[in-house]
């Protein structure tokens, strides 16, 4: 008897769909369908505020609380060169961004305008307040989980695990899924508005800059784990092509551990820390995504003429190295994380979060292939730290 595989289709492909019939539909449908899409959106954006708190505290907690009980030497080494890296990669795509963007970007109309419709109005609407402030939800969550990382009782500890499963179930099975939507209603008014091809122009251009980013950074870190473990770094580089490609594949860092700690071991680096390494910065490390983050803000506020200046991004940068650590292990996840620092340090609303996400998810396979690759030039820089520190020993 054959066994017919399920097909599912993807999230990318999905959302690409929902951008090119809410670009085709948008002066095709009656006004009564786009007000059924309207009214769709204003009620999962207000479910997206409320559940942002609650996505914040359900993954960052449980992440600082597992890296805070972990000990040793290696681990301080390995998470703050895994946050340098990640700064690094911010404050290039910044300074990237401020030298680019201005001549390819036109200041537009404000996206809540462009998202309107012409005046089209919802049915009605559903007001879903959260239980409380992004940052009141960043402070608990820091405050929980390094009060958890030095409880005793695992108690405490098993709670705050069950509700991280509850919101990445929540993210997995409700929001992920009605994104395509969500991005969908987006683009059919923004169609509707005339608005549209100007905002796409802006994308595929935004796109090409971030990938050129992606191969800088990578080649910026291997220069530098090159010259620090007397490697030559493009050999090194090209070792970790198979774990490039198949990150491309699966759009998950935790799926191309086996591959990266294969190709990682055959740089040279020692077993014992490529096993500890690798598996630790698939989960720490997003240069890759930080990014994209990034860049992808810079050119939404240019966009809609949104003010910003050099210390508001850095200590976005900075907060944003720390929020990716809680990224959970569902495509977008690092996006969905994110949401709460995007709305309370850059202002942005419903519509600009969305837009954020159909373009981070339009790249979330190089992101990936980004974070993944660079953890092995991590593990080169790591691994000759602490080779050194056993020669001094012995």
């Amino acid at each position: 008897m054959v066994m017919k595989k399920n097909f599912r289709l993807g999230l990318l492909p999905r959302i690409l769909i929902a951008i090119a019939l809410g670009i085709v539909l948008g002066n095709a449908l009656p006004q009564f369908l786009v007000r059924i899409f309207v009214t769709f959106n204003g009620i999962f954006s207000e479910f997206l505020g409320f559940s942002i708190p609650l996505i914040i505290v359900g993954l960052v907690t449980v992440a600082i609380a597992d890296i805070g009980r972990a000990a040793g030497r290696m681990l301080l080494v390995t998470v703050l060169i895994a946050y340098g890296a990640t700064l690094v990669s911010g404050f290039l795509s910044y300074f990237t961004g401020m030298t680019f963007f201005p001549s390819m970007i036109e200041t537009g109309v404000p996206l809540e305008e462009v998202s309107e419709a012409q005046g089209v109005v919802p049915y009605f609407s559903v007001g879903i307040p959260p239980l409380m402030e992004v940052m009141t939800a960043l402070v608990l969550a820091f405050t929980l989980g390094l009060g958890l990382a030095y409880l005793k009782s695992d108690a405490l500890k098993q709670v705050a695990r069950d509700f991280q499963e509850i919101v990445v179930r929540m993210i997995s099975a409700v929001i992920l899924p009605l994104l395509p939507i969500y991005i969908f209603g987006i683009f059919l008014n923004m169609t509707h508005s005339g608005q549209v091809f100007d905002i796409l122009t802006v994308f595929i251009k935004i796109i090409g800059v971030i990938f050129v980013l992606h191969v800088g950074v990578l080649l910026l870190q291997y220069a530098v784990a090159g010259a620090i473990a007397k490697k030559n770094p493009l050999k090194a580089l090209w070792r970790m092509m198979p774990a490039y490609f198949t990150a491309l594949g699966t759009q998950s860092s935790a799926a191309t551990i086996p591959v990266t700690l294969e190709q990682t071991k055959k740089n040279g680096v020692h077993d014992d820390i490529a096993g500890f390494v690798i598996p630790l910065c698939a989960t720490i490390h997003l240069s890759g995504s930080t990014l994209k983050i990034v860049a992808c803000a810079m050119a939404l506020m240019m966009m809609q003429g949104m003010p910003f200046d050099f210390p508001m991004m850095a200590g976005f940068i900075f907060m944003l190295g720390i929020t990716m650590v809680a990224a959970p292990g569902v495509p977008g996840g690092a996006i969905m994380a994110s949401l709460g620092i995007l709305q309370s340090m850059l202002g942005f609303d419903e519509n600009a979060q969305a837009l954020m996400i159909a373009l981070y998810i339009a790249m979330d396979s190089f992101g990936t292939a980004c974070n993944v690759t660079g953890d092995g030039a991590l593990a080169l820089i790591i691994d000759r730290i602490f080779r050194k520190k056993e020669q001094r020993q012995g």
